[in-house]
């Protein structure tokens, strides 16, 4: 077995392995709880600045994908939450709300906390012997309910695509066929931010996710992915957050420190959130304490959808630099492997004045394939896939950069050595002939003597 295909399979072993990165941090199931004890506990709504952000932006006409295990719409916090939905493992509904996978109640904890409304309080009932108004004054817009999960966009709306990761798949496919199905599906069907609270071991991706990251840049979609988890094996972040112009989400604790368990490190981290004592709701109505970068992600993807709703028009790279230039610097000066670009501050997000930048803060996916891919056509493919690729994933090349065409001084240095050194080659074989030739010829030595054909000195006399 080579080298080349001993890493292709390495790599492709821990990629199968992807996991939902938040329950594996600390999942407590709470049947005990009820949503008038849940509303309390959401501390990070006041603590990153999420409830003074409100007073500019809600996330009304913003679509969030969720890209997880499945959402329950039929949760009391998400009635009328989702927008749509599509299952591309294979083995799910199709409309994305059967919870599936290792980690079912994954995508539904995940949701609640993107955009839950709380429990709508019940519509008022007339009193017994009460006149009927002639001119009913107008009701308030109806906002989220005071018990349950409140999420970050309360009012934006959810895309469920449903993947079945963290172990064996019955619908057959793999997670190198199922997240680049699921990012098309996402963009095709109109989601402005996408949430990946998935991860896994490997820095690296298949290059079958390159077109379907590529294509949700050129379509202008903000992504945002967890970290991953220390105590889920993710000491460095791995893929989908490593991929250039994803905002990747780290963890902190409850003290709002870098997350030892809850978190990992790596270069291509953005921002930093709340990862540790989380609620969120589950299947069937209920609520449960959690940890992890998961629940992280949506936190962050949050704000990005009131940004969005905030200026439909701003473009992607700006919308994650607004986030991640407002960050709080955290951890050592500017940006570092733990914080990122600091600690999420929701309210200078939405209301600090922060110039427009041209590029992406964290980085291109088309610039990286022009770079390291080697000339490996990509292509964003826009045609909306109603199946995951079959296409046979490759992995990618080592990350050497491409060099530029050599200049004509560069392509005559090597000549110019093989030149130098032939030269001396031919002076050291017509040396030796010279002296032989002398040899031969009894032709006197330098030091004044002469030499035999044999090559000895006579004694001198």
């Amino acid at each position: 077995m080579t080298r080349a295909t001993a890493r292709r399979r390495r790599t492709a072993s821990v990629l199968m392995a992807l996991a939902l990165v938040g329950s594996s941090a600390a999942l407590s199931m709470a049947p005990a709880a009820h949503a008038d004890a849940t509303r309390d506990k959401e501390y990070w709504l006041a603590e990153s600045g999420i409830t003074k952000a409100w007073e500019v932006s809600k996330g009304a006409n913003v679509k969030v994908a969720v890209i997880d295990s499945g959402v329950d719409g039929k949760h009391p916090d998400l009635k009328g939450v989702l927008a749509g939905g599509a299952d591309v493992s294979g083995a799910g509904g199709p409309d994305g709300q059967k919870s599936i996978g290792a980690k079912p109640e994954h995508g539904t904890l995940v949701a609640t906390m993107l955009a839950g409304r709380g429990h709508q309080p019940p519509p008022a009932s007339p009193s017994p012997g009460a006149s009927a108004s002639p001119t009913p004054s107008p009701s308030p817009t109806p906002g989220p309910g005071p018990d349950g999960i409140v999420g970050v966009a309360p009012e934006a709306q959810i895309l469920s695509v449903s993947t079945w990761l963290g172990s064996a798949n019955p619908g057959g496919k793999s997670d190198q066929d199922q997240i680049p199905a699921a990012v098309r599906w996402a963009v095709d069907n109109g989601a402005q931010v996408i949430n990946i609270s998935l991860g896994s071991t490997s820095p690296e991706w298949p290059q079958s996710w390159d077109a379907a990251f590529l294509y949700a840049e050129q379509k202008d979609v903000v992504i945002v992915a967890a970290a991953g988890n220390r105590v889920g094996g993710n000491v460095q972040v791995g893929a989908p957050a490593t991929i250039p112009g994803v905002l990747t989400v780290a963890g902190l604790d409850r003290n709002g420190v870098a997350s030892v368990d809850s978190s990992s490190q790596g270069i291509s981290i953005g921002v930093a959130a709340p990862a540790e004592n989380l609620v969120g709701g589950l299947p069937g109505g209920g609520y449960a304490e959690w940890a992890g970068t998961s629940g992280a992600c949506p936190i962050v993807a949050g704000v990005a959808a009131l940004i969005r709703s905030k200026w439909p028009e701003m473009p992607a790279s700006q919308v994650i630099n607004r986030i991640v230039s407002t960050a709080k610097d955290a951890g050592r000066p500017g940006k570092d492997p733990l914080y990122g670009f600091g600690v999420l501050d929701a309210e200078a997000a939405l209301k600090a004045d922060v110039p427009e930048s041209e590029v992406n803060p964290l980085g291109s996916i088309s610039d990286w394939i022009r770079v390291h891919r080697r000339g490996n056509p990509v292509s964003p493919a826009p045609v909306a896939l109603p199946s995951p690729s079959s296409a046979a994933p490759t992995l990618p090349e080592p990350t050497v950069p491409v060099a530029e065409a050599p200049s004509p001084a560069d392509t005559a240095v090597p000549a110019m050595v093989v030149l130098g050194f032939g030269g001396l080659f031919v002076c050291i074989i017509a040396g030796a002939a010279i002296q032989l030739r002398r040899v031969v010829r009894g032709t006197p030595a330098e030091d004044g003597g002469t030499t035999d054909p044999a090559g000895e000195h006579p004694p001198a006399s």
